[in-house]
């Protein structure tokens, strides 16, 4: 069969990359990709999603695998399934479990999903009477999409108060933020749990930490993700459990009853605060750099679970995960997250190991060279037997990197060596 992944970042190479040894697949394609998964498979773009459609049914592709949330959230699925193609992801509805920060606190209030106390609301007033109530820091949010950035945490009640003002005049994220979420701030340590769902029935994927902020000791502003790791050896199995039974069971068992059943990633924004999960935040697709450390764990059966979970009958799938640790260090451009930095060439030297690869997201392909065109422009994955060694193999990765103003935190998994 052919495959099409959606999406043109380092989760979609990541995807590629892990699907290439599966020997059912005849040829991947990637809409739009990048310049670096051009070396996977081939690249694609069309001016509208019919154009898509029209090729996807004229190439009898057999299965689409939808990357980033916006296509989810504009009901890219419903278009494919209507035309009777396979496709992991949600539908529009059910994917405003991350469109919409209001509709995913007031679902998990309905079915009793623990989570920080909030409001939702879009009057001004009303938001500094329930930021007066509450104690510091103040957790804000706009509620629609904002590429990971859309969320605030003040320090005083002063800056939360403008951070609300300046998301509901429109000034900070859009339209995005004119209805906002403001919420108790919850103390403890984060996780990022995936669950890969077919409507009904789920699997778990390993636990894994992102790390937000843009510099070591996560200082500086908050970014997509500087790089992750997992396993998390801070999850034992009582609080995996836990958030299967109290946050995934009743999510899938209220999307269903809602008339809106689950079917792709469903991540879990977890904190733990003294052993107990509470739910920060869902999205519907896979996290990026989550997705990097992830993929490469599964030793065997992630086609069947894709297809599992787009057929609707993941409950008698088979697969196997690796006993190892991935850790993932995400190397930025210079001028990350400010603003758009100035096209580099790229130039990696070649290193033998095979328990280090790069994913690549942020490159444009010129002749035989890649270019360094902004954001986050790679991955360092490395993969070890410990923490330890994996970390050691991803940062062996990197500097084997080499690019004008390049950046990348040089502390990830810190959490897990404590």
């Amino acid at each position: 069969m052919e495959i099409v992944i959606v999406g043109s970042g380092g989760r979609e190479y990541s995807i590629g990359l892990a699907l290439q040894k599966e020997c059912r697949i005849d040829g991947i394609y990637f809409y739009p990709g990048n310049g670096a998964t051009s070396k996977l498979g081939k690249n694609i773009d069309f001016a509208n999603q019919q154009e898509f459609i029209d090729f996807a049914l004229i190439q009898r592709i057999g299965l689409v695998i939808i990357g980033p949330e916006a296509p989810l959230v504009d009901g890219l699925a419903d278009s494919l399934r209507a035309n009777g193609i396979l496709v992991f992801g949600p539908s529009a509805k059910a994917a405003r479990l991350e469109g919409s920060k209001a509709y995913m606190k007031k679902f998990a209030q309905k079915y009793g999903i623990p989570t920080a106390r909030f409001i939702q609301t879009q009057d001004y007033v009303e938001s500094c009477r329930f930021i007066d109530a509450l104690s510091l820091p103040i957790v804000v949010k706009a509620d629609g999409l904002c590429a990971g950035k859309g969320v605030i945490i003040a320090q005083s009640h002063e800056e939360a108060k403008i951070a609300a003002k300046e998301m509901l005049d429109g000034k900070s994220f859009g339209d995005s933020g004119k209805t906002i979420v403001i919420e108790e701030f919850l103390d403890g340590f984060e996780l990022s749990v995936f669950a890969m769902c077919d409507g009904k029935d789920f699997i778990v994927l390993p636990a894994a930490q992102d790390h937000k902020r843009l510099l070591d000791k996560d200082k500086g502003p908050n970014t997509g993700g500087m790089g992750a790791y997992a396993p998390a050896p801070l999850v034992n199995a009582q609080i995996l459990e836990e958030v299967k039974s109290t946050i995934i069971v009743p999510t899938l068992k209220g999307m269903a009853e809602d008339g809106n059943p689950f079917n792709g990633a469903l991540f879990c924004g977890i904190m733990v605060v003294q052993g107990k999960p509470y739910l920060l935040e869902f999205n519907v697709r896979f996290g990026d750099p989550e997705c990097e450390v992830l993929m490469p764990l599964f030793k065997n059966g992630l086609l069947d679970c894709f297809l599992a979970c787009a057929r609707g009958d993941l409950k008698n799938v088979q697969f196997e995960l690796e006993s190892k640790v991935c850790v993932g260090v995400v190397v930025a451009s210079k001028d990350y997250p400010y603003k758009s930095s100035p096209k580099a060439k790229i130039v990696i030297r070649s290193l033998d190991n095979t328990q280090s690869h790069i994913s690549f997201a942020g490159v444009s392909k010129e002749g035989e060279d890649l270019f360094a065109t902004g954001g986050r422009v790679l991955v360092c994955v490395g993969k070890g037997d410990n923490v330890q060694e994996a970390l050691k193999n991803a940062y062996a990765q990197v500097e084997s990197v080499n690019f004008e103003g390049m950046q990348y935190r040089k502390d990830i998994a810190y959490q897990a060596l404590r």
